[in-house]
């Protein structure tokens, strides 16, 4: 069969599974089965609250106070960060549809393009950019307790393995919660979702109070003299806020399995995202252009912040919240997938929680995140742009292969076995692969060239434009 025929030429018909047929798969395990329509019971509400509890962060904060610390205006943040959130929100709803219709996980829906085997490709590299922001949430927590201690007994602030304590203590809570399983993610969603908020506009209204009105803490005008040099922060900095979401828009099958309906997905996905990103933003925003007039510096950390507000309850309160926040979206951004992902790898010997665990690991192990946060620099260009340019090529692959190429029709039985629709060559559609480094390549080839810089700075952009481009021709060409 041509890897580029549509299903329906094939005459297989693309319903219900053969349940006993794909358990008996080396393909399959609990945790990456399709999920049934009877267990389908997250609604608009669910979903918007996944994005209002994802969203309400101190990364999300931090991307936006760093825009500030790099010369914007307030008003130049904040239209970044609206205009990257509506355009990450296309690929995010697109990639949801089969997870919504099939009740399917990243890591398997990769398999329609990438091959049965040769989807592990693309989930190991989501997974390993997971790890990351798992390890920098969990740095951020530590340090938010660390601050809170110290606030609470200040002898705490002269131990000096103490915010390493607090790091293996978040750490670990994160490991009770991905051993609990999904139900808690979604308990934790919708719980906190609406505390969150009131939290974060509370800061918002203790700011303006302090620094005398929004007049004063939003004068501050942007330090880009000319368009040109406006442009040339700004066009990074929209690519690294496409990027901050560019994971889950990859892997937002793994929520979108468990949903009513295509409606309720996309209609709480578009509520809940852009709105309270451009919303938490502006929060961050505003709060550290106050800090420049309360305490005499510009402050980008709000864990530094709280620490300076003075009343230990508010203190410990504004703490704990910020501390739920970090743990709500980093167990659901950047432990769920990379669970999947690592379990793609071998579903016989790999669980959810064993992926899970992995993700624990690597994510310290490897990442230090104590680096990342360095500065607000390599926060935004070096992290959130850089690893862009893997996740738009992978974007650009799976989009069109499912929109153009099956036309939204994909045979669920076959994503679990061997030799089947999706074996391709031995497991792998070569295609696919080249697709992907062809997008990557184009994309970084601006770190190598100077003259071609604007190809790093818009690496998500470019890279699916080339890998979907790429991949659409490739696939037109019958196989041989």
């Amino acid at each position: 069969m041509a890897a580029s025929e549509h299903p329906d030429q094939a005459g297989i018909h693309s319903g219900a599974l053969d349940s006993e047929t794909i358990r008996s798969s080396s393909l399959y395990n609990e945790d990456l089965a399709p999920i049934p329509a009877s267990r389908r019971s997250w609604n608009t509400y669910n979903y918007t609250a996944l994005w209002v509890a994802m969203s309400v962060n101190i990364p999300t904060y931090m991307l936006a106070s760093g825009m500030i610390a790099g010369g914007m205006s307030w008003r130049q943040a904040i239209f970044t960060v609206f205009l990257g959130n509506v355009l990450v929100l296309a690929p995010m709803l697109l990639n949801a549809h089969a997870g919504a219709k099939y009740g399917i996980p990243f890591p398997v829906f990769a398999r329609a393009s990438f091959g049965v085997l040769g989807a592990n490709v693309p989930a190991v590299l989501r997974a390993l950019v997971a790890c990351g922001w798992f390890g920098i949430n969990t740095w951020i927590g530590g340090g938010a307790i660390n601050a809170m201690l110290v606030v609470l007994f200040p002898a705490w602030r002269n131990f000096a393995a103490g915010v390493w304590i607090c790091f293996a203590g978040f750490w670990l809570l994160h490991v009770i919660v991905i051993m609990l399983g999904i139900r808690t993610i979604q308990f934790l969603q919708g719980v906190t979702a609406p505390f969150l908020l009131v939290i974060g506009l509370a800061l918002l209204a203790w700011a303006v109070v302090k620094a005398g009105g929004f007049g004063p803490m939003l004068s501050t005008p942007s330090k880009f003299q000319t368009f040109g040099e406006f442009f040339h922060f700004f066009v990074p900095s929209l690519t690294g806020v496409v990027g901050f979401w560019a994971t889950v828009a990859l892997n937002i099958p793994d929520f979108t399995r468990y949903a009513r309906s295509q409606r309720a997905q996309m209609v709480g996905q578009a509520l809940g995202l852009p709105a309270t990103m451009t919303l938490y933003s502006f929060i961050g925003v505003a709060v550290t252009s106050a800090t420049a007039i309360i305490f005499g510096q510009a402050i980008w950390d709000p864990v530094q912040v709280l620490a300076r507000l003075g009343n230990p309850f508010a203190v410990v309160i504004a703490m704990l919240a910020l501390l739920l926040a970090t743990l709500n979206v980093n167990v659901a951004a950047n432990l769920v997938s990379p669970s999947n992902d690592f379990s793609n790898l071998s579903p016989r010997l790999i669980s959810f929680r064993t992926g899970g665990l992995i993700t624990c690991v690597v994510g310290v192990a490897v990442f230090q995140p104590w680096r990342l946060l360095a500065n607000y620099s390599s926060y935004i260009f070096g992290w959130l742009v850089g690893y862009s340019g893997f996740l738009g090529p992978i974007a650009g692959v799976m989009i069109c292969d499912y929109f153009v190429i099956r036309k939204k029709i994909l045979l669920a039985e076959d994503l679990y076995q061997r030799g089947g629709f999706y074996e391709f060559s031995s497991g792998v559609n070569w295609r696919a692969i080249a697709s992907l480094a062809a997008g990557a390549g184009v994309a970084f080839v601006g770190l190598i060239v100077p003259s071609l810089r604007p190809l790093y700075d818009y690496a998500w952009f470019v890279g699916f434009a080339a890998s979907f481009a790429v991949y659409w021709s490739l696939m037109r060409r019958p196989r041989q």
